[in-house]
């Protein structure tokens, strides 16, 4: 399952996201997710992905497109 892929999944599950409604350029506020929500996300992605997430900034205004990439990187390194 690809990065994208498992973000999705968390968002669906762990938010009520509707999956239609998640594209790589909507922003995180579009898909109703506050501050705490997107530390609640952070959380699951880095249990789930095992991956460090503490310096990477989140905000409401990011897109989807940003937190994959932000993942991404976290990974590589």
């Amino acid at each position: 399952m690809s990065t994208a892929d498992e973000i999705n999944t968390l968002l669906v599950a762990n938010f009520g996201t509707d999956p239609l409604a998640i594209r790589p350029e909507m922003s995180l506020r579009q898909l109703r997710l506050d501050s705490l929500a997107l530390e609640e996300l952070r959380l699951l992605i880095e249990d789930r992905m095992g991956v460090d997430l503490d310096d990477v900034e989140l905000t409401s205004r990011d897109t989807v497109e940003a937190l994959v990439d932000a993942v991404h990187r976290k990974a590589a390194a």
